[in-house]
């Protein structure tokens, strides 16, 4: 039994898609959340600056006694080397295997389509974790850089005049290609899944590494015997690097039913 809190970290708040998933499956677990909302988003930076970046998050959820780690965020986890994060003094996990998993599973045809940031599409994580786990898997990826400012900036609902044609723009080489399942390769992208759905089609499957991750973490800290006990009263607190209220305008839109809680920011250059 482990009383310290979960620690979830992302380049803006599209990782709290994540923690919303993680409150569901472990509604007694504690939760820290750091969004570095100053710098995001990381998917259109070199891969130095998001390393730089991504061990600053760290190295400030490990000064808050978190005992395990998640990067809600496909950049950091398509970029943060496996051999650095399994130094690290607590378990740590990122999205791309739990996402690559379910998608193995759930293609019918071995067709898989994958979207994210540019430095996620750049580094052929999904990719390489696809094939790994399927070698004969036809993989169709796409970077698609506006869409996590458009959900930054809260234009998710369907019909958006802004949104719609940047989803049409980027998905249309995914969709002809013939895919039956996509991976919404940042967690940014939940928010925009009706959309995105409503574009590929009933007979695509939406992948939400958010939501199979906290299925994952939830199993992970069990066999790790981390979990702290309770199967309710679980609190979250939420840290940015600017402005607070830019985060309580919208966290019901990312958190829903899970929104409220104390919010801080902070000077992640400092850590």
């Amino acid at each position: 039994m482990d009383t310290r809190p979960i620690g979830v970290f992302d380049s803006g708040l599209g990782g709290l898609t994540a923690v919303r998933q993680l409150r569901r499956v472990l509604p007694g677990e504690d939760i820290i959340y750091f969004g570095d909302t100053g710098r995001v988003p990381y998917g259109s930076r070199g891969r130095q600056t998001i390393l730089q970046y991504t061990r600053q998050d760290i190295r400030f959820l490990l000064s808050q006694d978190v005992k395990f780690l998640m990067a809600a965020c496909g950049t950091v986890s398509s970029t943060y080397p496996t051999a650095e994060a399994a130094r690290l003094p607590v378990p740590y996990t990122g999205v791309v295997g739990a996402a690559a998993r379910m998608a193995a599973q759930a293609t019918r045809t071995g067709r898989i389509g994958v979207i994210g940031t540019a430095a996620t599409i750049r580094s052929g994580s999904y990719a390489a974790a696809l094939r790994e786990l399927s070698p004969g898997v036809t993989i169709v990826a796409k970077a698609c850089p506006l869409f996590v400012p458009l959900v930054e900036n809260g234009r998710v609902e369907p019909g958006d005049p802004i949104t719609t044609p940047a989803i049409e723009l980027y998905l249309r080489e995914v969709r002809d290609a013939g895919v039956d399942t996509l991976i919404l390769g940042c967690t940014h992208y939940p928010l925009l899944k009706r959309m995105i759905g409503d574009y590929m089609g009933p007979g695509v499957r939406l992948i939400d590494p958010g939501k199979v991750t906290a299925v994952e973490t939830a199993a992970a800290l069990a066999d790790l015997g981390l979990l702290n006990g309770r199967d309710a009263g679980g609190t979250a607190r939420y840290f940015v690097s600017d402005t607070p209220e830019t985060f309580a305008e919208l966290e019901t839109l990312f958190l829903g039913e899970y929104a409220g809680g104390p919010v801080e920011q902070i000077a992640i250059e400092t850590y």
